[in-house]
């Protein structure tokens, strides 16, 4: 495809080209800055390469969906009309029947709106959409997604990404691209998807920092660095482990590179007489020797070796704490001590307090009841989920000097601005660039290296992964580790809280918050074996539910259900006798064997169900 892309001083793009096919599952990585949403911008159709020519090649009718990091949704559309406005005849379909039912639920009596549900029933089954239709559902489920006639404006960003999210998934285009999708879900909802996604039909590229979620999703990775495209094949441990290879043998490849230049070098300044043809040629090749010296160019390592205040041993301390908003509890009778060293990871459920916690220990919130009390030593840096107000049009040299014009090492000596926004991977030609043209990761890590001046001795971050790259994640999390006062952060990246928090704070909601001591893979393990032994135990009948609730006919969704259930059992037991007989022809395949079986099993699973649910529907039906 030969793409070029140029964004002011930067080379984002210097002639890449790849290929994608169908059930790619690529992880797009790279430094923030190197062109990663440019790339998926391009992909989808919203931006343009550099020149006339066309570069981007798709087959007929090949449809691209695209979840952008900031979701970009008609805020005068109900959830329903947003998630449902894909083209494709079946979603168009499946719209209708949902707002027909939707204001049938709202008047039951009115004839119009029950010849509306007849009329987009008949449609359902026309073009066979009720798999649509169960399908859309179970995403909207697993999103979290329930309140359908509530208007977009009315949404938080956490909940439009989440909508956004199963808008792109559910019109299930040729080209899925995914910029971030993880944020704003929760560890469930993480799962769900990640499963989703290794199953989805068509092709997947997506962007994201969530290591573990990269690591079990995909089959490719595509690296973008210095305006050029490494591809390798496999997940992101094969990834590190391949690069580490590349980066040695380029390496070495470059040191031979020097050797042989310093060698002919030497035999150019000797001067030697009367140089015939050959010797030309050497000339020629010492040129070219010359030429390709410094090939290999590294992103190099963000150091981060400032120097922080001494912290005594009591840092923070809050005592028999109370905060409510509005109705909402978010902390009752809350005791909480942080000390010197502290590695606190701070997660949960989304809305029920984390990032309020954070504000009530640096002094954006009072406590309703109790006392916080704050160590005389405790110089707080606080990594806000948004930057400070940003002036576009100032510099970025300018803006750190705002903070302080030089830094104090560990061992003593003094940095320079200029050296420090060096080693945080903004060279010296980006220094005089202005803020406004920087990308949100760029503009996240300079928040950072701001803070950071500041030597404090206190880390508060709230959720610090979102929109950093992963190189700067991975040396983040090692100066985290040897910080030496005390960090306190709120994160929903499992990988991120393996690395750095020693104990977790569990927020679930209802100022219910539990402490664990271990990692947050750890404590999901544990919840999920607890939530499995609850829904076991719950399945035992108990002596009050002996008693058949009184019920005298189907409700309006019962009756829809009871109207198709019988061709979807029709179905299930047809395609079980199909897989049975292509099972039959598979020789010793054991491979194929394997996975025909598991689908028979699954789609015996599917039907007990719905067998269980006829039976229990046949006698109310009329």
């Amino acid at each position: 495809m030969d793409l070029n892309k140029t964004y002011g001083d930067k080379d984002l793009f210097n002639q890449i080209s790849f290929l994608i096919q169908t059930h790619d599952r690529i992880g797009l990585i790279g430094v923030n800055g190197t062109g990663k949403t440019s790339l998926l911008n391009i992909l989808s159709g919203k931006e343009k390469g550099d020149g006339d020519r066309q570069t981007l090649f798709f087959p007929k009718d090949f449809r691209v969906g695209y979840l952008t990091q900031k979701t970009e949704l008609d805020e005068d559309l109900t959830v329903l009309q947003a998630v449902f406005q894909g083209e494709s005849e079946q979603l168009k379909v499946v719209r209708r029947y949902e707002e027909a039912l939707m204001q049938l639920e709202l008047q039951k009596d009115n004839p119009a709106v029950q010849k509306e549900f007849e009329l987009a029933q008949e449609a359902m089954t026309e073009k066979d959409a009720w798999q649509t239709d169960t399908n859309a559902k179970i995403i909207l489920q697993k999103l979290g997604i329930t309140q359908l006639d509530k208007k977009i404006r009315a949404l938080s960003g956490g909940q439009q990404k989440r909508v956004g999210l199963a808008q792109v998934l559910i019109d299930e285009p040729d080209l899925l691209l995914l910029d971030e999708p993880t944020n704003h879900l929760d560890y469930q909802a993480i799962e769900w998807l990640e499963n989703y996604l290794k199953q989805y039909r068509g092709a997947l590229m997506m962007v994201t920092h969530d290591r573990y979620f990269l690591d079990r999703v995909t089959n490719r990775i595509f690296e973008l660095a210095f305006g050029k495209i490494h591809e390798y094949v496999g997940n992101y441990e094969t990834y590190l482990l391949e690069k580490a290879e590349r980066t040695r043998v380029e390496g070495e490849q470059e040191e031979k590179r020097k050797q042989l230049y310093k060698q002919e070098l030497a035999w150019m300044r000797a001067g030697v007489q009367a140089r015939g043809t050959k010797q030309q040629a050497r000339i020629n090749r010492f040129e070219d020797l010359k030429e390709n010296l410094y090939q290999v160019k590294q992103s190099g390592d963000i150091e981060i070796d400032l120097a922080t205040q001494r912290l005594g041993k009591k840092v923070l301390e809050i005592k028999n704490g109370s905060f409510k908003i509005g109705a909402q509890v978010i902390l009752d009778n809350f005791n909480l001590l942080i000390q010197s060293r502290e590695r606190l990871g701070i997660t949960g459920e989304n809305g029920a307090g984390k990032s309020t916690l954070l504000n009530l220990l640096v002094g954006h919130l009072a406590l309703d009841q109790g006392e916080l009390q704050i160590g005389e030593t405790v110089r707080m840096a606080y990594y806000t989920q948004q930057n400070e107000e940003m002036d576009e049009n100032q510099r970025m040299i300018a803006y750190l000097q705002e903070a302080a014009e030089a830094a104090t090492r560990q061992d003593g000596t003094q940095i320079g601005v200029a050296e420090l926004l060096e080693r945080f991977l903004f060279p010296r030609f980006m220094h005089g660039t202005k803020i406004g043209k920087l990308s949100g990761g760029e503009k996240r890590r300079l928040f950072l290296l701001k803070l950071l001046i500041g030597q404090p001795n206190v880390l508060i971050l709230d959720e610090p992964t979102n929109d950093l790259d992963i190189d700067t994640l991975t040396i983040l999390e090692d100066y985290l580790q040897a910080f030496p006062g005390a960090v306190i952060t709120v994160s929903h990246d499992r990988y991120f809280l393996d690395k750095v928090a020693e104990k977790l704070l569990i927020f679930e909601g209802s100022g219910v918050v539990t402490p664990y001591f271990g990692s947050i893979n750890d404590y999901l393990l544990e919840s999920k074996k607890d939530n499995e032994l609850k829904m076991n135990t719950s399945k035992i009948p108990s002596p009050q539910s002996k008693e058949k609730p009184i019920k005298k006919k189907l409700s309006y969704m019962e009756q829809k259900e009871w109207a198709t259930i019988e061709d979807e059992i029709a179905a299930l037991e047809e395609k079980i006798e199909e897989l049975t007989e292509e099972m039959n022809h598979q020789g010793s395949d054991f491979t194929q064997l394997q996975k025909i079986q598991k689908e028979i099993d699954q789609t015996e699973a599917v039907l007990e169900e719905k067998m269980t649910r006829w039976e229990y529907l046949s006698e109310w039906a009329d």
